[in-house]
């Protein structure tokens, strides 16, 4: 049978108008026989992961509301995925950017959001993700930037309430729906679907991720935050961790809501060792390719299904892809020369050689 494809029966004023409808995948060969699991590749969303949504629906409500300006800049403090997400749509809406980030983050998302027209200003990295998040105030007040406030703002879990929730429902339609595995980074994802699951789906058990050395949310401490909801200091229980994009060094006040309204069900650690061997195997045995967090979801999902009843249907979030993480220890042991076995199979037939 020759596959075929129709198009999708529009075309597209812009890019921004292909956010969001990621497909729910299932898992074939790395599932338990017991249960069914499914990812949600958000790799498919234009700038590569799930924060374009939140990107796209923070500029265009502060339009709304006349909090931004046309040409006026904006300014935000990121671990990357969000800053592409940004840079996509400033660059769409004619906005110029201006990114913090930890010097530690990698290099290939530096390179993608000056590739599209942001500037990008390293922080260091004993200060952690409250040094990166002080240094975007103090630009936003002192220059009259709208600072995006991904970490508070409510256009941030609106728009997986509206969306990303929207599109698990109608996917799964008269299908069983067990589990939704999700860790956190702003808290978005799982603040706003989980708005729709306790609403409509009741008896879906909503899972909680965070790092095995980052267990912010599971050691009970508070948060401390200022009047305006941002974090007052580092959390006593984050330790820095290989799981870029999760869990910056507070509790968001994004999550906050759905730590405090009962949003999830459990909460699983994870470790980053098992993190990248779950990328890996979603890669060589599926062909999903995603990046550590996007593995970190998928380790905890098996954790899910080691347990859970037969018949169990699983949905997991995969954030983004792995192309933004070549190089950190994902790809270590991946390299661009030939290895001895590709240079054996090079010689073994007479034509095409390279030299030496």
């Amino acid at each position: 049978m020759t596959r075929q494809t129709e198009g999708r029966g529009r075309l597209y004023d812009t890019v921004l108008d292909t956010v969001g409808n990621t497909p729910a995948i299932r898992i074939n060969r790395l599932a338990p026989d017991h249960v069914t699991v499914y990812v949600k590749a958000e790799a498919f969303n234009p700038g590569g992961s799930v924060k374009d949504r939140l990107a796209l629906n923070i500029i265009e409500a502060a339009e709304a509301s006349g909090a931004l300006k046309p040409g006026q800049t904006v300014v935000e403090a990121t671990s990357g995925n969000t800053g592409i997400g940004l840079a996509m749509v400033c660059a769409a809406k004619g906005y110029p950017l201006v990114i913090t980030m930890v010097e530690t983050f990698s290099v290939e998302r530096r390179r993608l959001m000056r590739f599209l027209g942001a500037k990008v200003v390293l922080t260091p990295k004993e200060q952690k993700g409250t040094g990166m998040y002080q240094k975007a105030k103090e630009l936003a007040e002192k220059n009259g930037w709208f600072f995006a406030r991904q970490f508070e703002t409510e256009a941030n879990a609106d728009i997986h309430e509206h969306t990303t929730g929207r599109e698990i429902m109608a996917d799964f339609d008269g299908q069983r729906l067990d589990y939704f595995v999700s860790g956190f980074g702003t808290g978005g994802t799982v603040t706003g679907v989980s708005r729709v699951l306790r609403r409509e789906r009741p008896e879906t058990k909503i899972i909680l991720s965070e790092p095995d050395n980052a267990a912010m949310v599971q050691s009970g401490v508070a948060q401390e935050r200022t009047e305006d909801g941002e974090p007052a200091a580092s959390h006593p229980a984050f330790n820095p961790h290989p799981i870029q994009g999760w869990t910056p060094d507070f509790i968001p006040l994004v999550l906050q809501e759905a730590l405090d309204k009962g949003g999830y069900d459990d909460l699983l650690l994870v470790g980053g060792p098992e993190s990248i061997a779950a990328s890996r195997d979603l890669a060589l045995k599926e062909g999903i390719f995603t990046g550590i967090s996007g593995g970190a979801t998928f380790a905890t999902a098996l954790k899910v299904a080691e347990k859970a009843p037969k018949g169990a249907v699983i949905l997991a979030m995969l954030p983004d892809t792995g192309e933004r993480y070549l190089s950190t220890p994902l790809f270590d042991g991946i390299e661009a020369e030939m290895s001895e076995e590709e240079i054996a199979l090079m010689r073994s037939t007479p034509g095409y050689q390279m030299g030496g």
